[in-house]
């Protein structure tokens, strides 16, 4: 778990918060990247993996944190990262969020004009629905409140990175029209923003062994220059035709940005599921056309469906001399590394496999980051080192719990109550949703 100091960068010393934090998808990235992070995760089991990985963080409520801790964060934080819940968002959620996206753009626009936090709650409150859609607001009032905070020095976050699913496009759009416009001080100047491109990125175009579609945000302070999108380095993949870009095609193809890099090969699950042997396939806990008994099937020699808090109910079928054997079902260690996380991440506390379905990618992480920050990457294959495990009686481990929840031997007053962490037996529509990019345990 070690890492060299940040590389190069125009901004000196790179410090991240992250809220949403989940189980560390971004932190892990962060790391490899050399850049210190600390999340915010209301998730009592993504605190625990986090923990165990020694990931410096906050067992707390963002909303919480804004409200009456914002004083308390570290004075260095100067990048802002976050992937609010998006279930609200999601195709496969109840789409609350999706009928909602007018309201919540004049919010976004109410924010720029200096409506105060209490009238903001006032009309969030009036608007009923799903708690869960007013989060997609957090990181701009993070933004906003920076500006006012005399204990940070007034000083706005240099660079903003917010990821979600492709139904929060429209509303990332309105983001990046407000950052350009420029967040309110209280003097009645404003902190502009430059914004990169507001896109969906294919996850498998930056080497993740599964399909994965995120919406990206990238904004700097205007002093910073113009940011940019992270160039792909993989081929995307084609159902419909599945050889194209696989690595038996022999036919290669620029970058879209137009460098003279070829693209490589998107990855396949054989080359990163090592433990299984082929040929094998893995049928989807999902239907497909509408037919929820027309399971998706991916092969060995494709990438993965996207890895969801269902993953685990994915069944894994071999076919020895063309006859099908009892299938099995995906590890969580397996569907980490399809997540590109380090085949030995201390994955902990209940409820994984929504810890690992709404976690972030590290390596689509990794590149995201390093564009946003101006850095070089490093290798891909350093997400596939040893991570290492912090035991539960491990100095460190009890100095980064102690930090997340203020207390000796269990959670503090400024963490979320034990009757709103929903067990994985527990309906979301019955517990506190909190987390994706991100995390984020029911909230995607």
């Amino acid at each position: 778990m070690t890492s060299s100091g940040a590389a190069a960068s125009f901004l000196t010393e790179p410090h991240i918060l992250d809220l949403f934090a989940g189980p560390g998808g971004l932190d892990v990235a962060a790391k490899m990247l050399g850049v210190p992070s600390l999340g915010i995760e209301w998730d009592k089991d993504a605190c625990d993996t986090r923990y165990a990985a020694g990931l410096r963080t906050w067992h707390a409520d963002v909303s919480e944190v804004r409200r009456k801790r914002f004083a308390e964060l570290p004075p260095e934080l100067n990048v802002l990262a976050g992937g609010p819940p998006c279930q609200t968002y999601s195709v496969a959620g109840s789409g609350a969020g999706r009928k909602a996206l007018d309201k919540v753009e004049k919010l976004i626009h109410d924010l720029v004009d200096g409506v105060s936090e209490e009238e903001l709650d006032d009309r969030l409150e009036a608007m009923g629905g799903d708690p869960r859609t007013a989060l997609v607001l957090e990181p701009l009032r993070y933004a906003i409140k920076a500006l006012s905070c005399p204990e940070r020095g007034k000083r706005p976050f240099d660079v903003i990175v917010l990821e979600q699913v492709p139904a929060v496009k429209a509303l990332w759009e309105v983001y990046k029209k407000a950052l350009e416009k420029g967040l309110p001080r209280e003097d009645g100047t404003r902190v502009k923003y430059n914004v990169a491109e507001v896109k969906t990125l294919h996850t498998e175009a930056y080497g993740v062994p599964q399909t994965r579609r995120r919406t990206i945000l990238i904004a700097r302070l205007v002093e910073h220059g113009v940011p940019r999108l992270p160039a792909p380095a993989h081929h995307t993949f084609n159902l419909r035709k599945p050889e194209q870009g696989s690595p038996e095609d022999t036919q290669t193809s620029l970058p879209v940005d137009g460098s003279s890099a070829p693209l490589r090969p998107w990855v396949p699950m054989r080359e990163v599921l090592t433990d299984r042997e082929p040929p094998f396939e893995i049928v989807s806990n999902y239907g497909s056309g509408g037919d929820p008994k027309n399971r998706g099937i991916r092969t060995y020699r494709q990438p993965s469906f996207t890895v969801t808090g269902k993953v685990s109910r994915n069944a894994v079928r071999h076919h020895p001399n063309g006859r099908d054997l009892d299938p099995d079902r995906l590890t969580i260690r397996e569907a980490g590394i399809l997540q590109t996380f380090p085949p030995d991440y201390p994955w902990d506390g209940g409820d994984q496999s929504q810890q690992v379905g709404n976690a972030v990618p590290p390596l689509f992480g990794m590149h995201v980051l390093a564009a946003a920050l101006g850095m070089p990457l490093p290798p891909e294959e350093k997400l596939r080192e040893s991570w290492g495990r912090l035991d539960r009686t491990d100095k460190k481990y009890e100095e980064l719990r102690l930090e997340g929840c203020e207390a000796e031997g269990g959670c503090g007053s400024n963490c979320p109550k034990p009757e709103d962490q929903a067990s994985s037996s527990t309906s979301a529509a019955t517990s506190r949703p909190r987390t994706g990019a991100s995390a984020k345990r029911s909230a995607k």
